[in-house]
C-alpha cells in the first residue's frame, strides 16, 4: 500500500487542555490571545479588545486624522501663541488707529480691525480663552455628570429616582438660553465663569449616558461572577463597570467640546460672555458685525477659525463614535 499523504495539521489548541502547549486556562486566557482577525497574540500581533480595535480603526480613518490634526493645532495655538506670531495684543502700542480697517496684505495676512489691531495676532491669541472654555466645561461636565451617573446607576433606589427628576428639569432649559439668563444676572464674565455656567447646564446629559451604561452592564455575567468571587464594590465598579460604560461618554464629550466653544462665542457675541479687554473669537465677531459690509475681513477670519475649530471637534467625535460602535464592526 502506498504511504498516506501528509496533510496540514488543522488542530485547534484549547487553552488548559493537555498537549495544548499552554498552561493558561479559562476564557480570559483565550481572549488575551485572540486578535481582530482571529489570530493569536504571539509574534507582536495586537491583542483584541474594544480599545485596541478602536485605535486600529481610528488610525486608518481620514476623518479622525484630519480632525485630530486640527484639534492639536488649535490646542497648540491656545498653549503657545508666541510660536505662531511675534505680536502680543496685551502689550502697549499694539494697536495703531492709522491702520484702522486696512485690508489683508503680505505683511499682515488678516488685515486690521477698527482699532488698528492686527487681526491675525488677535485671532491666534483668541484661541486661548475659547479652547480653555471648551476643555474646562467638558472636564467639569464629565466629572460631575459621570460620577453622579455612575453612583446613581449602581445604587439605584430613591437617590437614582431623585437625581433623574432633577435632570429632567435641566433638560427643559436649552444651553444657550440658560446661559444667557444666568450670565446676564451674574454680570461681568470670564473664561471661568462661562465654563461654570455651561457645566451647570450641561452635566445632566453625561449623567444620563453614564447611568444608562451602568444599568445595562451591572447585571451582566462578568459582574455577577466578580461578586460571586468576593470582589468588593470598588473593584467591580472600577474594573468591570466603568471600562464598559465610559465609551459613550467619551464620544459625546468630544463632540460637546466643540459645542461649548461655539456656545462661548455666542454668549460673547451677545455681550454677556467673556468681556474686554480679554480676547476671544466671539468678542472679535461681535466687534466686527457692524463693519461686515465695508470691511468683511474683520469678521470673516475669526468666524472661519471658530467654524473650523468646532468642526474639528465634531469630526473627531464622529470618528471616535464610529470606532467604538460595535454595530459598525
Amino acid at each position: 500500500m502506498s504511504e498516506p499523504t501528509k496533510s496540514e495539521d488543522t488542530r485547534v489548541s484549547v487553552p488548559g487542555q493537555p498537549g495544548s502547549g499552554s498552561a493558561a486556562s479559562g476564557p480570559a486566557a483565550e481572549a488575551a490571545t485572540l486578535t481582530k482577525d482571529g489570530k493569536g497574540g504571539k509574534g507582536g500581533e495586537r491583542v483584541a479588545s474594544l480599545w485596541t480595535d478602536a485605535w486600529y480603526d481610528l488610525r486608518r480613518n481620514p476623518l479622525f486624522l484630519i480632525g485630530g490634526f486640527l484639534v492639536l493645532f488649535m490646542v497648540a495655538l491656545a498653549v503657545a501663541p508666541q510660536l505662531f506670531t511675534d505680536g502680543d495684543p496685551r502689550a502697549g502700542g499694539f494697536c495703531n488707529l492709522a491702520d484702522s480697517l486696512k485690508r489683508p496684505s503680505a505683511d499682515h495676512w488678516f488685515g486690521f480691525d477698527v482699532q488698528g489691531c492686527d487681526i491675525y495676532t488677535r485671532t491666534i491669541w483668541g484661541a486661548r480663552n475659547s479652547i480653555i472654555v471648551g476643555i474646562l466645561t467638558t472636564t467639569l461636565v464629565v466629572a460631575v455628570g459621570g460620577l453622579l451617573g455612575l453612583w446613581a446607576g449602581w445604587i439605584g433606589g430613591l437617590w437614582d429616582s431623585a437625581l433623574s427628576r432633577v435632570t429632567e428639569i435641566f433638560f427643559a432649559i436649552p444651553l444657550l438660553l440658560g446661559g444667557m439668563l444666568i450670565m446676564s444676572t451674574w454680570g461681568k464674565g470670564n473664561a471661568w465663569t462661562v465654563s461654570a455656567v455651561m457645566a451647570v447646564l450641561g452635566w445632566p446629559q453625561i449623567y444620563r449616558l453614564m447611568r444608562s451604561a451602568v444599568l445595562s452592564n451591572k447585571h451582566n455575567d462578568y459582574v455577577v461572577a466578580a461578586k460571586a468571587l468576593g470582589a468588593g464594590t470598588g473593584r467591580i465598579v472600577t474594573r468591570h463597570i466603568l471600562p464598559n460604560a465610559v465609551a459613550p461618554v467619551i464620544v459625546v464629550s468630544t463632540i460637546n467640546l466643540g459645542v461649548y466653544i461655539g456656545a462661548e462665542a455666542a454668549l460673547s457675541y451677545l455681550g454677556i460672555g467673556i468681556q474686554s479687554p480679554a480676547i476671544s473669537w466671539g468678542l472679535m465677531i461681535s466687534d466686527a458685525q457692524s463693519r461686515f459690509l465695508t470691511a468683511p475681513h474683520v469678521l470673516l477670519f475669526p468666524a472661519v477659525v471658530l467654524s473650523i475649530t468646532v468642526l474639528a471637534f465634531i469630526m473627531l467625535g464622529d470618528a471616535v463614535r464610529d470606532a467604538l460602535d460595535p454595530k459598525l464592526r
